[in-house]
């Protein structure tokens, strides 16, 4: 239990270090889309690259990837299903709240989880390869296809091409299938560049809550509650019942499935708003709803499921 207020004592200290710069005005004032740009353009790529070049791809098979697959599916179709009823945002915003609700921190706070209250980083590795090599191409291809207004089969083919954290994600799943050992001295620089990553990212978010109310009139108070609710509530509800009544997973593993799905959403859904300039305040206001209320949810899991 120890570890999950650790790794949320490491972000929360991060996100109030932006919150200071900005309310301090130390920076200028397009410096947060400047750092958001850095992010995504050059910080990211290299961090997803050194990652997946670096994994065990046989992670990927097993049967926390199939919980973790339908978790996702379950919350984010979920939301579709009540965004196309009642919310009747365009696509782009939908993403966003998908994404929101069932896109986890899988790293800044997921790998702290795993390695302190799990006892290793395997239990995070499957979420965290899903995530970077088919969540968030998905997201981005989405994205990128319905911020432009045009919606074609050209646009969709060549997304790897244009997206460099596609790019990032594709070269190291390829190094990691070649088996290919990246020389330290080739792959260090990479490794530094993307270290600035989760810390920019959370320092960005910090800043972007300047001056800022959470679920303030007009920002879609009812699409970020029910985003909230899907990724705190809902999915690690999921994944108690499929794992445990489905694949029958031994209480060590059903802890773990349980827990990593009720990690809050990642910053990341809220840099990809910011490039595309879309779903700003939803992103923002379901990350930061989802850290808070996730808090207690991991604590209650922590306290039901942990064996011995």
């Amino acid at each position: 239990m120890g570890g999950v207020l650790v790794g949320f004592a490491i972000i929360g200290f991060v996100i109030l270090v932006g919150y200071v710069i900005q309310r301090a005005k130390i920076l200028p004032p397009d410096a947060l889309t400047s750092l958001n740009r850095f992010v995504f353009f050059v910080a990211n790529p290299a961090l997803l690259f050194t990652v997946i070049a670096r994994a065990d791809l046989t992670v990927i098979f097993s049967s926390f990837l199939v919980v973790t697959i339908i978790c996702v599916a379950i919350a984010a179709g979920l939301y579709v299903a009540l965004s196309a009823l009642f919310f009747r945002r365009p696509l782009a915003e939908t993403v966003i709240g998908a994404a929101g609700s069932s896109y986890v921190n899988a790293n800044n706070i997921g790998l702290p989880v795993a390695v302190y209250v799990l006892g290793s980083a395997q239990f995070v590795a499957p979420l965290l390869m899903f995530q970077l090599i088919v969540l968030a191409p998905i997201t981005l291809t989405l994205l990128d296809v319905s911020t432009r207004g045009v919606v074609s089969v050209k646009a969709i083919l060549l997304q790897p091409v244009r997206n460099p954290i596609i790019l990032g994600s594709l070269a190291g799943f390829a190094v990691a299938v070649s088996g290919w050992q990246v020389p330290d001295a080739l792959l260090e620089p990479f490794v530094l560049i993307g270290g600035a990553a989760v810390p920019v990212v959370l320092i960005a978010f910090g800043m972007s809550l300047s001056g800022q109310r959470p679920l303030s009139a007009g920002s879609g108070r009812l699409e970020i509650v029910v985003a909230t609710v899907l990724k705190s509530v809902v999915m690690p509800a999921a994944a108690f019942v499929i794992g445990r009544f489905v694949f029958h997973l031994d209480p060590e593993h059903l802890f773990g499935v349980v827990l990593l799905a009720a990690l809050p959403t990642a910053q990341n859904i809220f840099n990809y708003a910011h490039r595309y300039d879309v779903g700003v305040v939803l992103a923002r206001d379901i990350v930061l709803l989802t850290t808070i209320t996730s808090v207690p949810v991991l604590l209650v899991i922590a306290a039901l499921l942990a064996p011995g």
